[in-house]
């Protein structure tokens, strides 16, 4: 049987209580207002629910990669805004950093951003690529010992908001034969050339930063590279795994709200004279869920134990992240319906996490990328 570890257990009912406390009662309007919550982002950071998974010589809690995951899981629960932020910045602004970054660049940006001093950000997709990671069209070239950047980045996290430090971009940059290849830089905000666009107006996840990123002749020095020249393909898909064990534990968390809702709703819903829990069509749906969110929080913190671990994951990571980003769309539109009438109305989370569960089986790799990426690792693509 998998349990988690005493130490797991406390962050995990830490983040639940501080989630309870001070996220649940303001959710409803941030999401209506489109507010980034950058009061609450700062003090989880002073929490150390930035640094968890991090060594502590870099700013971290050096408590690894399963309690990170079991704080996003915590967060997700409550709200998936506030998730997705931290869960971004760890996994995709601070991983890259650790396993590629030098001695004076982990210093400069992963040491505050595991203190929870600022956020971090991770550039990859572009308007006409997609999950094409080798078709981008953002160039980086040599000029006087530095690179000038030119291009555009597109649904990028934690880039523009007061807490944003940096962005790690993939650039297309020469070789000596005549052709290119993918490079990684670390471009810090404030960078002329580096242009930020305005918010996206979105679907879900309403109070996060999320935006379109412009990069004009954006000068930087040549210590701004992540990783070798010519390795930024490395450096994404190497980042690509803790991605989706993030996105898998937002939607074990999403999902675990949801189920959470829709039973308590049932046990007061009378309908015919009793609670709708009793109607088989009603509780066989709840015990189906249950099952499902179950399986999808074993394989989730599986492949968390696998990373943590050292041993390989990509296989894990993905079938955590298909199965449980699915599980959680399906809770959410469960809870919905089991709400009925008063599922549909904006105010309560019901509506909130039926918008902000869909994302899920999108970012980070699509549903049908995950299969791909599963029957790759089983030797089916060759």
């Amino acid at each position: 049987m998998f349990e988690l570890t005493e130490e797991q257990r406390a962050f995990k009912e830490t983040i639940r209580e501080f989630a309870e406390a001070e996220i649940a009662p303001h959710a409803a309007e941030w999401d209506e207002t489109h507010h980034f919550p950058v009061e609450v982002i700062r003090r989880l950071g002073e929490m150390g629910a930035m640094g968890v998974g991090f060594p502590e010589e870099y700013g971290g809690l050096g408590a690894g990669t399963l309690a990170q995951a079991v704080v996003i899981e915590e967060l997700a629960r409550i709200d998936s805004s506030v998730a997705v932020t931290v869960g971004a910045s760890v996994s995709l602004g601070g991983e890259p950093l650790l396993v590629f970054g030098t001695e004076e660049q982990k210093q400069r940006w992963l040491v505050p951003l595991a203190q929870g001093k600022h956020l971090g950000a991770f550039g990859s997709t572009e308007p006409g690529s997609g999950s094409d990671v080798a078709a981008a069209t953002t160039t980086a070239r040599p000029e006087n010992g530095g690179w000038v950047i030119n291009g555009t980045k597109a649904f990028i996290t934690n880039a523009g908001n007061e807490m944003s430090a940096f962005v790690i971009i993939t650039a297309s940059t020469p070789r000596d034969d005549g052709r290119s290849s993918l490079s990684t830089f670390i471009i810090p905000n404030g960078t002329p050339g580096y242009e930020p666009q305005v918010p996206y107006r979105k679907m879900g996840w309403h109070a996060s930063d999320t935006r379109e990123l412009v990069f004009n002749d954006c000068r930087v020095p040549s210590d701004a590279m992540l990783g070798p020249v010519g390795k930024g393909a490395r450096v994404f898909l190497t980042s690509l795994d803790g991605g989706r064990i993030g996105i898998a534990a937002m939607s074990v968390g999403l999902a675990q709200g949801a189920l959470e809702q829709a039973t308590a709703y049932a046990k007061t819903r009378i309908a015919f004279g009793a609670p709708i829990a009793r109607l088989q069509a009603v509780h066989f749906k709840l015990a189906e869920l249950k099952m499902q969110v179950e399986a999808a929080r074993l394989l989730t913190y599986r492949a968390a134990a696998l990373k943590e671990a050292g041993r390989p994951c990509t296989e894990e990571a993905a079938a955590a992240k298909l199965f449980a980003s699915e599980v959680a769309v399906r809770a959410a539109e469960e809870n919905m319906q089991i709400h009925g009438g008063y599922g549909y109305i904006e105010g309560s989370a019901v509506p909130r996490f039926y918008r902000d569960a869909k994302i899920l089986t999108i970012g980070e790799g699509t549903s049908e990328i995950l299969k791909y990426v599963i029957a790759r690792q089983m030797g089916l693509t060759d």
